[in-house]
């Protein structure tokens, strides 16, 4: 069977939209998304329904806990203002199940968490490790970071799919990942950043900062991200 796994959507629906068109293309059978599909950009209600169609397997982010939980974002007036503005679309029974999301995903030799399993919403690996990596499971995903990855220790996988998006690692092109056969495999696809930037500009949003990282594969504000090997790693 043939996974399709993707994080951090953060809103995106056009580069939803073309990952969507790549992973039938490829025949993926599933769908296993890492959390963060709201925040940021101006369409979380069509990404999270998108995805429910298609009955992913979804997890908590930490932008979904926020609209989940009612909380603010402290580290980030910008997000904690975006997350308000979601709040509008994200409401009812969208709430409801975004409440209802868990926050770690295992299934046989595969575990699927947003952040890290020493905290599965808010932590960030960018240095990683055998050590991280929970025992007993082959295949390790994790998101967050926004920067796809894939290492191998021993007989364990870290993967981080990248973010669908808003892609931080210097390629503007949505990211994902597939598990098939028990081969992972890397993917990115181009979609229309324009169309991205127009359904911003209609939704009210008026902070060029917003999508100008789109364009470049960084986190607002231009910075580009990386994950290494853990200098503790023998």
């Amino acid at each position: 069977m043939k996974i399709a796994i993707i994080s951090d959507v953060h809103g995106n629906y056009p580069a939803l939209s073309k990952v969507l068109e790549e992973i039938d293309r490829m025949g993926c059978e599933r769908i296993i998304s890492l959390g963060d599909v709201t925040g940021y950009y101006a369409e979380p209600a069509a990404c999270l329904d998108a995805l429910r169609k298609r009955q992913a397997v979804q997890l908590l982010g930490n932008h979904d806990w926020y609209l989940a939980t009612g909380a603010s974002c402290e580290r980030s007036r910008l997000v904690a203002s975006l997350i308000h503005h979601q709040r509008n679309q994200i409401q009812g029974e969208r709430l409801e199940f975004l409440k209802s999301l868990g926050s770690r995903h295992d299934e046989g030799e595969m575990t699927f968490v947003h952040g890290s399993w020493k905290d599965n919403i808010d932590e960030y690996i960018y240095q990683v490790g055998p050590e991280m990596l929970p025992p007993g499971y082959t295949y390790c995903f994790a998101g967050h970071t926004h920067v796809q990855f894939l290492t191998q220790f021993g007989g364990q996988f870290f993967c981080n799919p990248g973010s669908v998006g808003q892609p931080r690692d210097g390629d503007a092109r949505a990211a994902f990942a597939t598990l098939d056969s028990g081969a992972i495999t890397l993917h990115r696809v181009a979609y229309d950043i324009d169309a991205t930037v127009h359904s911003m500009k209609k939704a009210g949003y008026d902070n060029p900062r917003l999508w100008e990282s789109l364009y470049i594969g960084a986190q607002i504000g231009g910075r580009i991200d990386k994950i290494s090997i853990s200098p503790l790693t023998p």
